[in-house]
């Protein structure tokens, strides 16, 4: 096995645009997936916003014998890594089965299903619930589905970092590639914009009360007032690049040159949060400084504490203004586990075309932040390495460095 890791494949499903191509000019021309929830009734709710994926239809992509057993979550999973295999140009007749991994990562479970199971037994009684309610409701769902679709029997899991988790996700496929499995299939997605899971992301009391999609979620900004709940992610195929090269990959989109995490200490410690360090490490483990990155995908939580924080751990990294940053995920909304994947996506685009994504169409940072937001519209710049940064509630930090093939 050769010491680098590479994408070959990538497929992804955002509030803006299902697949790599239609994501990307969604992106890059602005164009929001933030809308009202339409999905039941939420007028009486506190806030009514998100990140919806309303032009994907499953029996359009899936067999049908899939759709009674699935949630939306592991559907849109399920697509997405199709799109990605089918990109990395993977034939299963000539790759050894258990020679192909699975690590996944999914922070909301099945919320949908398990609540239309929950529903007929509250209503009918235990009959009447689905036989599949024994795991489609599970975190671990997604990796099993995609697995099993797939035929890949080599070593495979499922990780819980709310979301930092597909992050984590990506760096434990790399892992995993790096100790002789050939292939792996990563990422996260995650969906939970039914009336119970949307009410468990209201409790987390980060959410926005704002009506305006296009002025609700506002990374860094002064008007930041919490973020909008979105759906979605990203499934990627990591492969090691001898490998790939064997094999007749069609293409390398770029590499997984660096990952870390880190976890933050406790609230009433002293010491500082995780963030910082996990940045630090991804890059030391890419062999690279930080006058070797062009541009940080942020978390950009869009909460001004938690905004400011990640600002502090930016700076402190690169100094003041030392680097474009950028936060697309204002236009879709925060996917969780599938967040920073998609965010991973967006900095191969990067990479390949030389332009960094907007965070918004306007931006009003603070200027004791001391970061160099990218608002408005695209900025032109040729990038080699992107760090992308994700944080999950309850302490999880976690970075990959990105770097071009």
């Amino acid at each position: 096995m050769s010491a680098r890791t590479v994408i070959t494949g990538m497929g992804v499903a955002a509030p803006n645009g299902l697949g790599v191509d239609r994501y990307w000019k969604a992106v890059l021309g602005g164009t929001t997936g933030i809308g009202p929830v339409t999905r039941f009734d939420a007028t009486d709710y506190p806030s009514r916003l998100a990140g919806q994926i309303d032009d994907f239809t499953a029996a359009d992509h899936l067999p049908g014998r899939l759709l009674p057993q699935t949630d939306v979550s592991t559907r849109l999973g399920l697509a997405a890594a199709d799109w990605a295999i089918a990109d990395a140009g993977i034939d299963a007749e000539t790759v050894p089965d258990y020679e192909m991994g699975v690590v996944t990562s999914n922070a909301q479970g099945g919320f949908d299903f398990t609540h239309r199971e929950f529903h007929k037994l509250w209503s009918k009684g235990p009959e009447f619930v689905s036989v599949y309610e024994s795991f489609a409701w599970f975190y671990a769902v997604n990796t099993g589905q995609i697995s099993i679709r797939n035929k890949m029997r080599g070593p495979s899991a499922a990780l819980v970092g709310e979301q930092a988790g597909g992050l984590d996700a990506i760096g434990h496929a790399r892992r995993t590639v790096q100790r002789g499995t050939s292939l792996v299939v990563s990422g996260g997605v995650d969906s939970a914009l039914d009336p119970w899971g949307y009410a468990s992301q209201l409790a987390s009391r980060r959410v926005t009360t704002a009506t305006d999609p296009e002025r609700a979620y506002l990374p860094f900004d002064v008007h930041a007032s919490g973020y909008v709940p979105g759906e979605g992610g990203a499934i990627l195929v990591i492969e090691d690049e001898a490998s790939a090269r064997e094999r007749g990959a069609p293409r390398i989109h770029g590499a997984i040159s660096g990952y870390a995490s880190t976890f933050d200490p406790r609230p009433d410690s002293e010491r500082p949060p995780g963030l910082r360090r996990a940045a630090e490490l991804a890059i030391a483990d890419a062999g690279l400084t930080p006058g070797d990155i062009d541009v940080v995908f942020a978390d950009g939580a869009g909460v001004a504490d938690l905004d400011r924080a990640e600002a502090d751990a930016v700076t402190g990294v690169f100094g003041r203004r030392g680097v474009p940053v950028t936060a697309p995920k204002a236009l879709i909304g925060r996917l969780y586990a599938g967040g920073g994947p998609v965010d991973v996506v967006a900095a191969v685009m990067s990479i390949r075309d030389g332009v960094v994504p907007a965070t918004g169409r306007t931006g009003e940072v603070p200027d004791e932040y001391g970061i160099d937001l990218v608002t408005g519209e695209p900025r032109t710049l040729a990038v080699r390495h992107a760090l992308v940064l994700a944080r999950g509630r309850w302490g999880f930090n976690s970075a990959v460095v990105v770097s071009a093939p």
